[in-house]
């Protein structure tokens, strides 16, 4: 589906940082900066569109996916790098049950909804509340009640800030109005450590701080059971390449692991860390939240990307720290449903290397 048309009033197709247009729907790009470390950010979908890091010699490279310019975004199909919500990745049936109430949502993947329905967050524009251009951007969205079929009025702000000078910090914050809600944010950048234009990133290693992951049927929505990993191509407990046993899994992976958290819920935790031999570069991977989505854009079209780069399917990996898929169908699933007068808080550093 194409996004909601926008008056588009700037389009940096370099990406250098760039100034807003008066309006209630403008779109701007802006830079974050400190040393060799670099991104930037569109306040549509409060999206991330680039992030660029040295490798071991020194030499800087743009290593997320991405358009070359704001447009691209307006008819995305992938989620490049976007704020994802009200409620990531997938709810079965298009429908959930809350307080005797039943909500009924679009139903924008096989009969499901995925990743908020057909226009969720990562397809609207966002307030610039604050920019700091060598320290942090703070974005928010009121999400109305009903948007999407999710009931109440949602109050949601989203800052992207460096922590020294090689991490790289997404806080994600929404508060309830006056109804309950569930809510479940993520961050759906696509990582290519070899840089965006590189090829696949089969060869990466990867190490997944998860000894079990939430199974899934064949429309990918999970069924309710919780399974180690142990023995299983889905095992990444110990550091190995991705690629090396793809061919045991449909396609490559989409799925959600259960961090190992036992006495740690209210605090960060390493949840992955992913290594390009070639490069020299890792990303080390930290969350507050319970699951982390690892997807190796095994359903990625042949793309047109920035600087004339033809993505493939495994042209990179996502790691969607989160709540579980479809938690709202499954009541022994950590619940995500918040409250008016709670906040929903979810925290994920990533930390960036290269030896």
């Amino acid at each position: 589906m194409a996004k909601a048309a926008l008056c588009l009033c700037v389009i940096i197709t370099a990406f250098a940082a760039g100034n807003v247009c008066e309006g209630a729907e403008e779109i701007g790009v802006y830079e974050l900066r400190k040393d060799d470390f670099s991104l930037n950010i569109t306040n549509y979908g409060a999206t991330v569109i680039s992030v660029v890091v040295p490798d071991r010699n020194g030499k800087l490279d743009d290593i997320v996916l991405g358009y070359g310019s704001v447009d691209g975004y307006k008819n995305d199909s992938t989620y490049f790098g976007g704020l994802i919500g009200r409620v990531a990745n997938r709810i079965g049936g298009a429908k959930f049950t809350l307080n005797g109430a039943v909500y009924k949502l679009p139903a924008n993947d096989h009969g499901n909804t995925l990743h908020g329905g057909k226009i969720g967050f990562s397809d609207v524009v966002w307030t610039v509340q604050e920019y700091v251009k060598n320290s942090h951007i703070t974005l928010t969205y009121n999400s109305h009640d009903g948007e999407q079929g999710f009931p109440g009025e949602l109050s949601v702000t989203v800052t992207y800030m460096f922590v020294q000078s090689n991490k790289l910090a997404i806080k994600m914050e929404a508060k309830p109005v006056k109804k309950p809600t569930p809510v479940n944010l993520a961050s759906h950048t696509y990582w290519n450590l070899g840089g965006h234009a590189s090829g696949d990133i089969l060869s990466h290693t990867i190490q997944l701080f998860a000894s079990k992951i939430t199974p899934v049927d064949d429309k990918l929505i999970p069924t309710g059971v919780i399974s180690p990993v142990n023995g299983t191509p889905f095992d990444f407990l110990q550091p190995r390449a991705i690629g090396s046993r793809l061919n045991e899994v449909a396609g490559g992976y989409d799925i959600n692991y259960v961090l190992d958290r036992a006495g740690k819920q209210h605090h960060l935790t390493k949840a992955a860390v992913v290594h390009d031999e070639e490069s020299g570069r890792k990303m080390e991977v930290w969350t507050n939240q319970v699951g982390v989505q690892f997807y190796t854009s095994n359903m990625l079209p042949e793309t047109l990307g920035k600087n004339g780069a033809v993505y493939r399917a495994h042209a990179a990996l996502c790691l969607e720290t989160q709540g579980f898929p479809d938690a709202v169908n499954h009541p022994n699933f950590p619940s995500q449903i918040v409250n008016p007068g709670q906040t929903y808080l979810h925290v994920m550093v990533y930390r960036f290397t290269a030896t």
